[in-house]
């Protein structure tokens, strides 16, 4: 710990599986911090198996925050998480405490620590309507701005009509502005090798089904319907492919391995970018 620690926090990023959890957990007991969390998908209420979201358990009395905090029907963005969060960490500070933030979710942790900032682009209903019908949005964003398309997941058809709407609304790619930081972030990598990170991610969603991963989906598709934060959602859309018979159980849990692996190199290539993150540090490496 260096430098003032009035404006000091710590980001603990990484793929998915690689222990970002338990490391900020422990970080946080040495040090008397709090965690906010940096996943996009840990803010929906009753997302908690397929997000692998943490237990009051595995929390051990450490408060996390932007955790259950919208409906899973919300829009929620980037935008109004880096708001809300920025209110968080001042609120860790004005009680003498260290801010950890913790998670994947590359776009919500730049934006909040490293004014990381996209192009105030008013969004263009009539384009989105017709973008909804296309079938390979993917496809049509690599086209018009293949760095950004390889950071979005295929079937997350939110965040591809919006990079699409921005880049032909703008008649350029993505812009991505990063302004000096308002905090001093001390960068700390989570990450395994390639066939430990893959075995890992395959025993955690083996996890996931023998806690009950598809009767949650089913009581989500019960109580909030088709929603596209349920389709477009990795662990559920697999589960539900199953429920509408086109998968086997089988095949979903493979594709739900493979979707979540493919997820987790996207996760890498977009923290490797950042020069300032110092990779390789596991929590045993922390306990001595």
């Amino acid at each position: 710990m260096t430098g003032n620690s009035q404006n000091k926090v710590i980001a603990v990023v990484g793929p998915t599986a690689s222990g970002k959890t338990s490391f900020a957990v422990d970080l946080a007991q040495k040090i008397d911090g709090e965690i906010i969390s940096a996943d996009s998908r840990l803010v929906y209420k009753g997302f908690d198996i397929g997000t692998a979201k943490p237990t009051l358990e595995e929390r051990k009395g450490i408060p996390h925050y932007m955790i259950d905090i919208v409906e899973p029907e919300v829009d929620y963005s980037a935008g109004l998480y880096a708001a809300e969060a920025k209110k968080i960490i001042n609120d860790i500070h004005s009680r003498g405490k260290i801010p950890i933030v913790a998670g994947g979710t590359g776009l919500y942790i730049n934006i909040l620590l490293m004014n990381y900032d996209l192009p105030k682009v008013e969004p263009d209903y009539d384009l989105r309507e017709k973008l909804r019908k296309e079938p390979d949005l993917h496809k049509i964003l690599l086209e018009l701005d293949e760095e950004t398309a390889n950071t979005i997941d295929k079937n997350d058809r939110k965040k591809l009509i919006r990079a699409i709407e921005i880049v032909k609304l703008t008649g350029k790619p993505v812009p991505r502005r990063i302004n000096n930081s308002e905090y001093e972030v001390e960068w700390i990598g989570l990450n395994f090798p390639r066939d430990v990170l893959y075995d890992r991610i395959n025993r955690r969603v083996d996890e996931m089904l023998e806690n009950g991963l598809l009767d949650e989906t089913k009581s989500l598709l019960e109580k909030n319907g088709r929603i596209n934060n349920l389709l477009y959602t990795i662990g559920y859309q697999e589960m539900i492919q199953y429920l509408d018979g086109l998968l086997t159980l089988d095949e979903a849990v493979d594709k739900l391995k493979q979707n979540t692996r493919r997820y987790a190199k996207r996760q890498l290539t977009w923290f490797r970018k950042n020069p300032e993150i110092k990779w390789n540090v596991y929590p045993e490496k922390l306990k001595k």
